[in-house]
Order: C-alpha cells, then structure tokens, then sequence
C-alpha cells in the first residue's frame, strides 16, 4: 500500500470516528496510535504515543494555559466584568447605536481577560443582550453584535487557540497573540464603524438612551469609570513587562493571574463558590486542550513519518498545477465548510497534520497564517446552517429571538469579518508588524 493511500485511509477513518459522535481528542488519538502500531509494529508504535506526550509535558509555554484561563473566569464569576459593561451603558448610551458599540468594547475587553469565545458570548447574553432589548435596539442587529463580538476572543490575546496552534505549528506563542492584535482591533473597528453606518441610515435601530437613564451625576459616572478600567489596568500589567521583555510569557501569564485574584479578594468578591467554581472550570478547560494536542502531535507524528505533506504538497503543485495562493484560498474555504459542524479546535486538530506543513512548503509565515486560519474559524462560527456561535446563541438568547432571526442577524458582520480576512491576506504586515517590532526590539 502506498503512504499518499495509507494517509487517505487515516484522514477518512478520523472524519468517520467524528462522525458517530466520539470525542475529538478520543477519534484522533484512536486513529493515531492504530496505525502507528500497525505500521511500525510494537516498538515504534509505542514510541510514538510516547513521546508526543513527553513533548507536551516539556512544552514550558503550555503554563500560560491554566493562567489566563483561571484569571478570566475569576473576573467573570466575580462579577468584575459586569462593572465594565455599567460603563459602557453610563457613557455611550447618549450616542446612537452606543449601548451596541459599547457592547463591542465590552467583548474586546472580555476576550483579553479570558481568550474563549464561549465567555465572551455568555457574559454578552446575559448582561448585554437584556439591556439592549428593554431600550428599544433591534434585536436581529443586537444578536449578531454579540455573536460578532464574541468570536474575537479566539485572536484577540491572550488566545486560547492561538496557544493550540503554536503547539501545533511549533511557532512562538507571544509572536502569536501579538500578531492578532492589530487584526483584533481592527475588526473590531469596522465591526464599530458598520453599527455607526446603519444607526445613522435607521436611528430605530439604535436609539439614544432617554434624558432619565444619561442623567447620572458625574461622581457616579467616575465611579463606574474606574470600576470599568480595573480589566485594563489587570491586562497592563500582566502584558506590559512581557512586551519589554521584563518577563516570559508564562511570567506574565502568572501576573495575570495573581492580579486578578487579588483585585476580586480587594473588592470583597472572592468567595469560596468563586474561587471553587474558577479552579474547576480552569481544570475542565485546560485539561480538555491538552488531551487535544496530544491527540493532534500523535496524529502528526505519523503523518510527518509517512511524509504524506511531501505527498500532498506534490498533488497540488505539480500534478495539478495549482498556484500558492490558490491552495491557500483553498484551505481558508475548507475551514469555513468545516466550521458549519465543527468548533475552532477539532478542525485545526483535523487538518493541521496536513495545512501547517504545507502552508510552510508553499513559503508562507506560519504567523502570518495562524492569524488566518483564526480569522477565518470566526467567519465558520457564524456560518449556516451549523455555525458554532449561532447554537450557542440560540441556547442563551430569551424566548423572542427565533433561530431566523439569529440566521438573519450575522450577514453583514460575517461580510466585515470576510473584509477582514481580504485585508490580513492581501497586507500580511497587519498581523506581522508588531512581533516583528516586539521581538527585533
């Protein structure tokens, strides 16, 4: 049997484990370690299995996952991240369409307190999204705000799928999270831009707050001005001594989350169901993504040992002819058709054996790419039928908004974030400037 059909058999045999509903981690690893036994028989087949988990187990910058996971789920559960949005509300709320801008920020903010999209979502539909309905905002535009909002926490840093992504392409975690930022913040401009646009053309989307909610005494308005700024003044802290080099990564990530364990202890909210609730979720989490990279460098181990990317990278520009950038665009289409049943993770797992290799056969940055590749599980999050966020919407909006109209509600955004996407491809120093900057520095 030749290695081009042995690694077909392996991906069809790992596309059908997903199918019938195993774990992702469970369908990989399986697949992984059965046809490295029956290639290599009982001493390399057992090596392999091994030594992806010694190389995760050594993986230093892997640290930095259970730091920032805990330090966002303490700002959430303490209720800090309800401060920022009492914020928002109070000093936006006379501007058209402000309560929707300010939930933007809201989300840009969350996500650097925690890097999960999930989060990012839920404080959105909970806090946010009532607020927004009970004044009067258009409820199909208000869900795809939060649904867009939500989806920048898997680029904005510290990114939890950015972290899966180096340990899979073997690239510099801080090189990452700074190649995101640029590319965060301005999708999230043009996600601001687009609200200002359509409130202007239909005030009735967005109206302004009554004179009753803006009249707030400016003592109050600073209150909230500074309880909001406390995620910031946490995320100065813990990123500022790593961009001067002060500290490492998982440094910094330690900063972080002291920072906000203390903030929560020195505003009276840490409490035994806070602190018990933060470990246990940052445990699930975090235990969850290691299961997955072990599965995923096991997976890789075997590709890399039958030298299917040589093989597939032949197909396309040889046999086929196939141009660099073609293959590229090709790859971002498969991901957003991926998107409509799979989530960020099980789709780089998926494929990363195969994309990663060849993306740097091609010539292209692997930084550069790990921007692109997020960008576009944004855009399949929010893709139909199947888009990841609009489930999760749907399961934590009120009984109003229909499943239509949450499909209604994500055209416009899913364009600005292809825009985006267009931009980042066609400008790669967008998302490479700042790492270069940082790191030549």
């Amino acid at each position: 049997m030749s290695y081009e059909l042995i690694a077909t058999l392996m991906f069809s045999s790992m596309m059908l484990m997903l199918l019938t509903g195993q774990r992702v981690f469970g369908a990989i690893g399986f697949i992984a370690v059965v046809s490295a036994m029956l290639l290599w028989g009982d001493r390399g087949g057992y090596d392999i299995g091994f030594s992806a988990a010694m190389k995760l187990m050594k993986w230093y910058p892997l640290l930095t996952l259970p730091m920032f996971i805990f330090m966002g789920y303490v700002l959430s559960e303490s209720k800090i991240a309800d401060d920022l949005y009492k914020m928002f509300h109070v000093w936006m709320g006379g501007l058209r369409g402000g309560l929707a801008i300010g939930t933007i920020g809201l989300m840009v903010l969350i996500s650097a307190m925690n890097g999960l999209s999930v989060a990012g979502m839920a404080i959105g539909s909970t806090i946010a999204l009532p607020e927004l309905l009970k004044r009067g905002y258009d409820k199909r535009m208000v869900t795809g705000v939060i649904q867009a909002g939500s989806s920048l926490g898997i680029l904005v840093p510290p990114s939890v799928v950015l972290v899966l992504y180096a340990m899979i392409a073997r690239q510099p975690v801080g090189q990452l999270w700074l190649a995101g930022v640029i590319p965060g913040l301005m999708m999230a401009g043009m996600f601001i831009a687009y609200i200002i646009i359509r409130c202007w053309m239909n005030p009735t989307l967005g109206p302004v707050l009554s004179k009753e909610d803006r009249d707030i005494p400016m003592a109050e308005k600073l209150r909230l001005l500074r309880a909001g700024a406390l995620p910031l003044v946490i995320f100065a802290v813990m990123m500022v001594p790593f961009v001067n080099g002060w500290t490492s990564l998982v440094e910094s990530s330690a900063i972080g989350a002291i920072a906000a364990f203390m903030a929560a202890v020195l505003k009276g909210r840490m409490t035994r169901t806070v602190f018990e609730n933060s470990v246990r979720n940052t445990l699930g989490i975090t235990c969850m993504f290691m299961w997955i990279i072990l599965a995923a460098l096991a997976f890789g181990a075997v590709f890399d040992g039958l030298g299917a990317v040589k093989a597939i990278e032949s197909l396309f520009t040889e046999r086929l002819g196939l141009s660099p950038w073609v293959i590229l665009i090709l790859m971002q289409l498969s991901f957003i058709l991926m998107g409509t049943f799979l989530d960020d993770t099980a789709m780089l797992v998926i494929v990363a054996p195969l994309y990663v290799p060849l993306v740097g056969a091609l010539g292209f940055d692997l930084v550069w790419y790990g921007v692109l590749y997020t960008i576009t599980c944004q855009i399949a999050y929010m893709t139909p039928p199947f888009g990841y966020n609009l489930f999760l919407m749907r399961a934590m909006a009120p009984p109003e908004i229909s499943i239509h109209d949450i499909y209604r509600s994500i055209g416009p955004f899913v364009l600005v974030m292809a825009l985006a996407l267009a931009v980042v491809m066609i400008f790669p120093q967008v998302a490479l400037w700042l790492p270069n900057y940082v790191y030549n520095n």
